[in-house]
């Protein structure tokens, strides 16, 4: 592995901690503005709704950019845009200059998965191995959202949550800059060979529309419990967290800190197991779980999340080595945008859904009867995959960015 493609598997996977710390700030923040703004949770959860739209939604474009234009340079605009956009949001007094705020962050995160996952695959010669440890990354960014969120927001203010990491992500875009204008990083590098036999094109059409099925579906659980995740502990774990955005925060981080280690799991299974198969047992798993926590309070409903959490944990590598598997190499980033288009944009409906959901019932009993019906979906959608055999294959495989 060359020095340049060491430094993007760096850069990508702090990227990937930064979307999601930026991303799942707020709804610990929200705790906090409830009292400050005199709005409830439900009309301040839907701030966020544009932004987490075009965090799926712009993902196939920024994809698209990063196939024809440069991948480098659409990983600076991402690292420099969102951090801009993060200072911008902790500086607002109203409403409405929060709902700017954040949809702009919204906007320059859904460059990365698209952009700074198949910059990652580009350069990896174990393609589940790779996203696996780009995955323990990602949930980095996932345990320590709340946790910054809630000690910024207590210790500071809840400005600080959003100045302060906007500020280090404008640090690390600058890095980035020096390091590709001192040829350091390249945007010209040869993909890594791959260990398994191309599919062939029925099998590629079939995987991608039974996949856009799933995808939508896992994408809807995560959007959902990841805004509704702090909420639902302050409100049924009181005595744990003590109803405070600090304490939902820590028991939220909790969580995502145990689940890190089982990225790399899940790239593991990929690499050496029928990718399909594990798809669908980590499903099944999370089904009684879902129908569990619909039901249960305090220790039981937390360790069921957990649980939950943990065998999503798994499935993430699983899914994004289908996907990449299943698309051709000079289209990878438009098809990772394709996913999140799914999987973040229009699966940003879980928001309205769990603000709608709280709003009528007051708690969230439905919402997790909600949860389990999906994951009996991908369960049933993901038996129509392709079985896949790995296969050993033998010749370099080359791409290069189209920058000038």
């Amino acid at each position: 592995m060359t020095r340049s493609a060491r430094l993007a598997q760096g850069f990508s996977n702090v990227g990937h901690s930064y979307a999601h710390i930026m991303m799942l700030l707020y709804p610990t923040v929200v705790i906090a503005l409830e009292a400050e703004l005199r709005m409830s949770y439900g009309e301040l959860l839907m701030l966020m709704l544009p932004g987490n739209l075009l965090f799926g939604a712009a993902a196939l474009p920024a994809g698209w950019l990063g196939d024809r234009w440069s991948t480098q340079g659409m990983m600076v605009t991402f690292f420099v845009g969102m951090g801009a956009a993060a200072v911008l949001t902790g500086f607002m007094s109203t409403a409405s200059g929060l709902l700017v705020g954040l949809t702009l962050i919204g906007l320059f995160a859904a460059i990365y998965h698209p952009v700074g996952m198949s910059w990652l695959v580009r350069n990896a010669e174990n393609r589940g191995k790779a996203l696996g440890f780009n995955g323990v990354f990602g949930s980095l960014g996932l345990a320590s959202a709340a946790l910054i969120a809630g000690v910024l927001t207590d210790a500071i203010h809840w400005r600080a949550a959003f100045i302060v990491p906007g500020v280090v992500s404008i640090a690390t875009g600058l890095a980035l800059l020096f390091f590709i204008r001192s040829g350091l990083v390249h945007d010209r590098h040869p993909e890594a060979k791959p260990k398994t036999a191309p599919p062939h094109r029925g099998a590629m059409v079939r995987a991608f529309v039974v996949l856009s099925v799933t995808m939508l579906c896992t994408g809807l659980v995560y959007q959902s419990m990841s805004t509704a995740f702090p909420k639902v502990l302050a409100e049924r774990l009181p005595d744990l967290t003590g109803g405070t955005a600090a304490g939902a925060g820590v028991m939220v981080s909790i969580v995502y800190f145990l689940a890190m280690g089982l990225q790399l799991l899940g790239g593991h299974l990929a690499d050496r197991h029928s990718m399909r198969n594990v798809y669908i047992l980590t499903y099944a798993l999370q089904v009684p779980l879902l129908a569990l926590a619909a039901y249960v309070s305090g220790l039981p409903l937390y360790f069921a999340l957990m649980a939950t959490a943990l065998l999503g944990t798994v499935t993430i590598p699983v899914e994004n080595s289908l996907l990449s598997h299943y698309s051709p190499a000079k289209w990878r980033g438009t098809a990772f945008g394709a996913k999140f288009v799914l999987a973040l944009g229009v699966s940003a409906l879980g928001v309205p859904i769990v603000a709608g959901i709280h709003a009528a019932t007051g708690e969230f009993y439905w919402y997790f009867v909600l949860l389990a019906s999906l994951a009996i979906v991908v369960v049933v959608a993901g038996w129509l995959l392709p079985q896949d055999k790995p296969a050993r294959v033998t010749g370099p495989a080359v791409t290069v960015d189209r920058a000038t």
